[in-house]
């Protein structure tokens, strides 16, 4: 039995509603005038002011009306979409968000100013029609109906299990009544003994008399999202044919006469199918494929799977040591299903990165509208997959990546003009996967990185010496220390030398690294290596020593058999020859201080992190492993050569060795060398 609270669900329903309220409201911004997105976010705002409603959140709903009234005049052609009214409902959506998040909290008269805003937005008074005597004629002193006027018999029955899924048939009713003159009947034919009766079924179906200046469509949008479930008939009454008496509300018997001198006999209601068409059925068919399973349990799901593995590791051992067949066959078995298990629960976790760069749409047309820029914020690479862990973890950085490049990379557009540049800068988002890794990076075409500036700043704050020597990398990568900022003010965008820190820190704790390159006058990029999951990874286990390391299979180029002969020949220049090419290696006997003797057969593994390789001299290559990666406690946090640390299947432990500290290792032996010679 389910324990999910209904409010939470309610929360997690609203959620993805206001990120497709978002996401339409930013299309539209492009596309003024495209209706389908004006009727998206139309059905968006619907969706959530009945959804909250029924749920008790009131002030929700009431506040989420406005905003739908205002995108139906413009459904209607009232008023045409501008770009002042998608800011204010962009604003007025933050507003939502904060009501569904605390709904008994105080807001404070935020609600009141945002409804100002939209009001001025859709034209002042225009939003409340109320008020405006020359938009409603005033009703004649005679009961007669304004020959203006239509009169609609709908005849409709919801499915049984409706009120089961959420559907309140009296919320229905009501927005029919807001349509005009109305009465309803209900009929109770088809309601079972009270015996064979469910609670929770719905059995009475209605027949309405609707009096309206509304056309079809109205009508149609008040069942817009049961369409595809109910049975309905909208029928339009000749008044010219047909007479109808005055439709007095505050009687009983007034309504029951009007509508059976409307309609000479009452029947039950009809079973008219409504049409259908394909697509909506897939998307019917597609949405009951999936299952909202919190993560916390995927997690816990994920730890049960890398203890399984653990232990078939454990098996594995045990049967390679005895003589029993069949123990050897169960071990084989074991072995394929938890592999398979592994990698089914792999895919679980990965996530589009499209999850993650969607959230920087809206901070950019933010940021634009704030800075007065001209931005043009370009995805790729979107359906690259990736941890749902490192998605988490990496918003925050993305977040001071992105404002960093608008605030100090973009220019104002005149400057881009005068520098020969399009009025719009360009922000590019790109993802792409390089063997263990994703790479995602932020690239702008702005005036990229100044320098001197970077260099004085260093050297004030005392983090480099006057004068001192740096590669253009090292001097770039100094804008990741903490405290570090160029800007010449503190601004709410940029100015207290705390992003770029974040951006380091947390790429560090993913076991990734970050590159940068900048040209001046042409941009800047800042690319991010993470590794793809942060949980299982197939491993290459070695020997140095007596101890065991783990290499990550995925940066394993190829290995190969480095002699006692070669390595004596090779002492002063850790070099070999591989293809017509040099690669540096590591003796990671002597970077381990092991005190032991190399082996006569030692052998080189090469790795490589996408661009550089080094080689790795190890004595003994065990063979390929599954590795579950365990985090170094925090003594060892500082500890850069390794990454983790696994469990083996004899109960001991082997580190996993940081790939990309032992390449950059490789380089500065490389380059020491090269100055030595």
């Amino acid at each position: 039995m389910s324990t999910l609270d209904p409010v939470a669900v309610f929360r997690m329903e609203a959620a993805e509603c206001l990120e497709a309220i978002e996401a339409g409201l930013l299309d539209l911004t492009h596309q003024l005038d495209n209706k389908d997105l004006v009727d998206a976010v139309f059905r968006g705002l619907h969706t959530l002011k009945g959804s909250g409603a029924m749920f008790g959140f009131e002030a929700l709903a009431a506040f989420t009306h406005h905003c739908e009234t205002a995108f139906d005049r413009v459904r209607k052609g009232e008023v045409a979409a501008t770009s002042e009214l998608v800011a204010a409902v962009l604003a007025a959506r933050d507003h939502m968000r904060a009501l569904v998040d605390q709904p008994d909290a105080d807001h404070g008269d935020t609600g009141s100013k945002l409804l100002a805003q939209l009001q001025a937005a859709v034209g002042g008074k225009q939003a409340a029609p109320a008020v405006a005597p020359a938009a409603v004629p005033a009703p004649s002193a005679t009961p007669e109906i304004s020959a203006k006027k239509n009169i609609w018999r709908i005849r409709f029955s919801l499915p049984a299990n409706s009120m089961a899924n959420g559907t309140n048939p009296l919320g229905l009713l009501d927005e029919l009544r807001d349509l005009g003159e109305c009465t309803v009947r209900a009929n109770t034919s088809a309601i079972p003994a009270l015996g064979e009766l469910t609670p929770t079924e719905l059995h009475i179906s209605w027949d309405v008399m609707l009096t309206s200046e509304q056309d079809r469509s109205a009508i149609d949008d008040v069942f817009i999202f049961v369409l595809d479930d109910m049975e309905l008939s909208v029928e339009e009454i000749d008044t010219a044919a047909t007479p109808v008496a005055p439709i007095e509300e505050k009687t009983a018997a007034a309504p029951v006469a009007a509508v059976a001198a409307a309609v000479p006999e009452f029947r039950p209601v009809e079973a008219v199918p409504v049409r259908r068409e394909a697509p909506a059925a897939a998307s019917q068919a597609k949405t009951t494929e999936n299952v909202r399973v919190p993560a916390e349990r995927l997690d816990e799901l994920m730890d049960r799977v890398g203890e399984l593995v653990i232990a078939q590791s454990r098996l594995s051992q045990l049967a390679s040591a005895s003589t029993d067949i069949g123990l050897r066959s169960v071990s084989e078995e074991i072995e394929r299903l938890s592999g398979e298990l592994r990698d089914t629960m792999m895919v679980l976790r990965m996530v589009p990165v499209t999850t993650l760069f969607s959230r920087f749409r809206r901070l950019v047309h933010d940021l634009a509208r704030e800075t007065g820029k001209v931005i043009e914020l370009v995805m790729e690479g979107e359906t690259t997959e990736v941890d749902k862990t490192v998605i988490e973890r990496l918003a925050d950085p993305l977040v001071h990546l992105v404002r960093n490049s608008i605030d100090h990379g973009l220019e104002m557009p005149a400057d881009r003009l005068a520098a020969g540049k399009t009025e719009a800068g360009r922000v590019v988002l790109s993802a792409r996967q390089a063997g263990g890794e994703v790479i995602i990076s932020i690239k702008d075409d702005g005036r990229g990185i100044n320098r001197e500036r970077v260099r004085a700043k260093a050297e004030s704050s005392g983090l480099i010496h006057p004068g001192q020597s740096l590669s253009d990398s090292e001097l770039l990568q100094l804008i990741f220390a903490p405290g570090f900022s160029t800007a010449a003010a503190i601004t709410n965008l940029s100015g207290r030398g705390v992003g770029m820190d974040v951006v380091k820190k947390t790429v560090e704790a993913l076991r990734g690294a970050i590159d940068i390159v900048s040209v001046p006058g042409q941009g800047s990029e800042v690319s991010l290596r993470i590794p793809l999951t942060l949980a299982i990874i197939d491993g290459l286990l070695v020997r140095v020593g007596s101890g065991r390391y783990v290499i990550p299979l995925s940066a394993v180029e190829e290995c190969l058999e480095l002699s006692l002969e070669e390595d004596l020949r090779s002492r002063g220049r850790s070099f070999i020859s591989l293809r017509d090419s040099l690669v540096p290696f590591l003796r990671l006997r002597d970077l381990f201080r092991t005190g032991t003797k190399p082996d006569v057969h030692q052998k080189v593994v090469v790795i490589s992190t996408g661009t550089e390789r080094v080689g790795l001299v190890v004595d003994q290559i065990i063979g390929d492993h599954q590795t579950v990666i365990k985090s170094m406690s925090k003594l060892h946090n500082n500890v850069a050569t390794f990454s983790g640390a696994t469990i083996l299947g004899d109960g001991s432990v082997a580190l996993i060795l940081d790939v990309g500290h032992l390449v950059a290792a490789g380089q500065q032996q490389e380059a020491q060398l090269r100055v030595a010679g």
